[in-house]
C-alpha cells in the first residue's frame, strides 16, 4: 500500500469541506494551491479565498500562482514531490500540472457524471426540477468534468430544498466520496469507468444576469424551481414597477398557491401581511426579498413598512 502525498486544490467554502476531511483522515497533505487574494468590497480589500483561511489556520503549506504554467511554481510543485493531487472546486489545469503526479489528479464534482458537468451543478439541477444529484470523482483529463469516473454516489433532492441546503449536505456526502476514493488509490484498487454520454446529457452552465432572471410567463414550478435553485446565491431577480423607475430585486424564498384568477401575469397583490404575484394557474407567494441597496428580508417584515399600489407588477 503505497503511502499518499497529496496536493490539494481548491477555492470555495465547498472545498474547505473536503480539505478538512482529509486532513482529520490523517492523509499527508504537502501543500494546498488557492485562487490569489482578490479586492472586494467598497474599500476593495484583498480577500482571501475560504481554501486559503483554512490553511493559513491549519498551518499547512500555501501556493497561490497567477498562471498554472509559470515555470517557476511548476518547479515548486514538482519539488514537492505530491503522488497524488486532488481538486476541489478550481479552474482548469494546464496538462503539465494534471499529468505530473504518479498516481494521477482526480476532481470532485457535485453532480452525477456526465450530467452538469460545469460551473453551476448544484444549482442547474434545482432550476431543472431533478429529484436526485449525487457527487463523483473522476481522473482529469484535456477538457473539462470529461474524465474517468473513479466513484459516484448519490442522494434524493428534497423538492422544497435550495441551492445552500443541497450544497450543504453535497459536502457532506463528498467527504465520504473522497475518502473512499482514496482508500482505492492507496490500495491501487480503483477501476476508472471511460463516460458514457448521451444526447440528453445535461449541463450545468454558468450563472450570469441573464440566466438568473425570472420570466414571469413561465409555469409557476419553473419559477419556483429556479428561485430555490438560486438561493441564497446568486439569488433569483426581477424587476419591481409601481409607478416610477423599475427597482431590481432579489427573490430568495417563495411558494406555489393554485387559485384561479383573471389577474395579468406578474401582478402584485398585496395585504398587509402577503404579497403574492400573478402567474399561469396560480400565484407564487413571495416569503423572502431584497430591495436594492437593502438587506434580505422577510416579507412582513417589508410590508410593515412599505406600501405598493394597485398597478405594482413584476417582469
Amino acid at each position: 500500500m503505497e503511502k499518499l502525498k497529496i496536493v490539494f486544490m481548491g477555492t470555495p467554502e465547498f472545498a474547505v469541506g473536503i480539505l478538512d476531511s482529509i486532513v482529520k483522515n490523517n492523509y499527508e497533505v504537502v501543500a494546498v494551491i488557492t485562487a490569489a487574494d482578490k479586492p472586494a468590497g467598497r474599500g476593495q480589500k484583498l480577500k482571501f479565498s475560504a481554501v486559503k483561511e483554512y490553511a493559513v489556520a491549519n498551518n499547512l503549506k500555501l501556493l497561490q500562482p497567477t498562471n498554472l504554467k509559470d515555470e517557476t511554481f511548476i518547479e515548486e510543485l514538482r519539488a514537492l514531490n505530491a503522488n497524488l493531487h486532488i481538486v476541489v472546486a478550481f479552474r482548469m489545469l494546464p496538462k503539465v500540472v494534471w499529468d505530473m503526479p504518479k498516481l494521477g489528479t482526480f476532481n470532485l464534482h457535485a453532480s452525477l457524471l456526465p450530467n452538469y458537468r460545469g460551473a453551476a451543478p448544484i444549482n442547474w439541477a434545482i432550476i431543472n426540477g431533478e429529484t436526485k444529484t449525487g457527487v463523483t470523482t473522476f481522473f482529469i483529463d484535456d477538457k473539462i468534468d470529461t474524465g474517468a469516473i473513479i466513484l459516484s454516489d448519490e442522494t434524493e433532492i428534497n423538492p422544497l430544498e435550495t441551492a445552500g441546503e443541497l450544497h450543504d449536505r453535497l459536502q457532506a456526502l463528498g467527504c465520504e466520496t473522497v475518502n473512499k476514493t482514496l482508500q482505492l488509490i492507496e490500495k491501487s484498487a480503483a477501476s476508472p469507468e471511460i463516460q458514457q454520454e448521451t444526447a440528453e446529457t445535461k449541463t450545468a452552465y454558468k450563472l450570469n444576469k441573464e440566466n438568473c432572471k425570472i420570466d414571469w410567463t413561465k409555469s409557476a414550478k419553473e419559477i419556483f424551481n429556479l428561485i430555490r435553485g438560486l438561493s441564497p446565491y446568486p439569488a433569483a431577480w426581477c424587476y419591481l414597477t409601481d409607478q416610477a423607475e423599475p427597482l431590481s430585486i432579489k427573490i430568495y424564498k417563495a411558494e406555489i398557491v393554485e387559485e384561479e384568477h383573471s389577474l395579468d401575469i406578474g401582478q402584485l397583490f398585496c395585504t398587509k401581511k402577503e404579497m403574492k404575484v400573478a402567474v399561469k394557474g396560480g400565484f407564487l407567494l413571495i416569503k423572502s426579498l431584497q430591495l436594492p441597496s437593502k438587506k434580505r428580508m422577510k416579507i412582513t417584515e417589508l410590508l410593515n413598512g412599505v406600501t405598493f399600489s394597485e398597478h405594482a407588477k413584476l417582469q
